[in-house]
């Protein structure tokens, strides 16, 4: 059964999350999101595009961490390349604009998907948050954008401390474009997306292609090193720990530190 729903009205592709309860995502349901994605970017009728999610009050909970438990390092890698690598490929070929509709909470890998969008319309009471943190996990791809739109302190705040927060905040972080109603969210969204389809195609699509360009600050090879970062992670100790725990609706007895060396890329004298 399809978690990933395709629809076109008006040259507007709509992309919608339907995995109940919390669009928890899994490797087969982000190959679904890559595949609507492709299919909008080769559609020449389609002019811009819409991700939504129709659970109520959820926009995307993040990987699905019952999968994760226990999963052999390959499989987390190909989830990981998938979502992280795959998706923001996927987006930057996209060739027209893609708007989040975000009525509801985005947690984690939700937020990937939100931020891959050029435009994020949230609702009021929607929520936000990088909560991989308390489960031993790291939101290692936020960490190669997320500085550059919030700053330095900011950023540090909400990754590590990995903490909720609400749209008013994230409006005045630059994380969202506009606030509306909860129940105008996707209206929005589809009115956004309605105008910058009525835009020249070719001065969209190649305008966009050098807006990415102008602002990748070497992103998309961050990007790569993010996958290999989330994946460390995930399979030392502390990572399996925090997902079991979770798992198993327990506090997670984190392993004794081991003495280890930073990664040479991030040591002061490298």
């Amino acid at each position: 059964m399809s978690a990933v729903r395709y629809q076109v009205h008006a040259a507007v592709a709509e992309i919608t999350l339907e995995h109940p309860p919390v669009n928890a995502l899994t490797e087969e349901m982000v190959g679904q999101l890559l595949d609507a994605l492709q299919r909008a970017a080769a559609d020449a009728g389609v002019r811009a595009v819409v991700l939504a999610s129709a659970v109520p009050r959820r926009f995307c909970a993040g990987l699905d961490l019952q999968a994760l438990n226990a999963a052999p390092p390959e499989k987390i890698h190909a989830l990981l390349d998938k979502l992280y690598t795959a998706l923001c490929d996927a987006q930057f070929r996209l060739g027209k604009p893609s708007i989040a509709a975000v009525a509801g909470a985005a947690r984690g890998g939700g937020m990937t998907l939100a931020i891959s969008c050029d435009m994020l319309v949230a609702g009021r009471s929607a929520t936000f948050g990088y909560p991989e943190i308390d489960v031993g996990l790291l939101p290692a791809i936020h960490f190669t954008h997320l500085p550059r739109i919030v700053g330095r302190h900011r950023a540090f705040d909400l990754l590590f401390t990995g903490r909720s927060f609400g749209a008013a905040e994230a409006m005045g972080l630059g994380i969202v474009s506009r606030v509306v109603d909860d129940d105008l969210v996707l209206q929005e969204a589809r009115s956004i997306a309605q105008r910058l389809a009525g835009k020249a195609p070719s001065a969209m699509r190649i305008g966009r292609m050098a807006f990415l360009r102008a602002i990748d600050n070497d992103t998309r090879r961050g990007v790569a090193a993010a996958v290999e970062t989330f994946c460390a992670i995930a399979t030392s100790g502390d990572g399996r720990e925090g997902v079991a725990a979770f798992c198993e609706k327990r506090q997670p007895v984190w392993p004794q530190p081991q003495s280890i060396s930073d990664p040479p890329e991030t040591r002061a004298d490298a």
